[in-house]
């Protein structure tokens, strides 16, 4: 399944790994067909990190999700350039609801256990746009509402749809 995000820099398009990360996955499409990230902002950008998004309305207030869901880190995906992972709360594996980042280098610290016990979940990766994904990490960030490594420019996502 490719799930395609419309955002105000081009397109994204990410291929799920629902069989190697069926939770994540089904989380993520759950969220693409509920309409939850059409206004949802990317709200932090390092560049030489990740984008992240997926929770936040551009005036940085977070949005409503549903429970969060298990974290499925031993899936024997890894976070490399390109792939898609969901963020969570540090201290609270089973903590990702709607928030997903992608990563714009390999991180490999990701895939090893954080101090509480578990490692970050991938459970997609970039097909096309990558060139957009470093369009927006390339953006200059700084702080608004407390936030660190928020783009000074709004980078919104006006629609995510299943695509073929």
């Amino acid at each position: 399944m490719k799930v395609k995000l419309t955002t105000s820099k081009g397109a994204i398009t990410i291929e799920l790994d629902e069989k190697n990360a069926p939770i994540s996955s089904a989380n993520f499409l759950a969220y693409v067909r509920s309409g939850h990230y059409e206004g949802t902002i990317f709200h932090r950008v390092i560049e030489s990190f990740m984008i992240q998004g997926g929770g936040h309305l551009a005036d940085l207030s977070r949005k409503k999700t549903e429970k969060p869901i298990k974290n499925e880190w031993r899936n024997g995906l890894k976070n490399t350039r390109g792939t898609v992972a969901m963020a969570r709360l540090g201290g609270d594996p089973d903590s990702a609801t709607s928030q997903f980042f992608i990563n714009v280098v390999d991180n490999a610290f990701l895939d090893r256990p954080q101090p509480d016990g578990a490692a970050y979940a991938v459970f997609g990766k970039v097909t096309e746009g990558m060139d957009v994904v470093d369009a927006i990490r390339k953006v200059r960030t700084g702080t608004k509402a407390g936030m660190g490594d928020v783009p000074l420019e709004t980078i919104a996502i006006t629609k995510a749809e299943e695509v073929k």
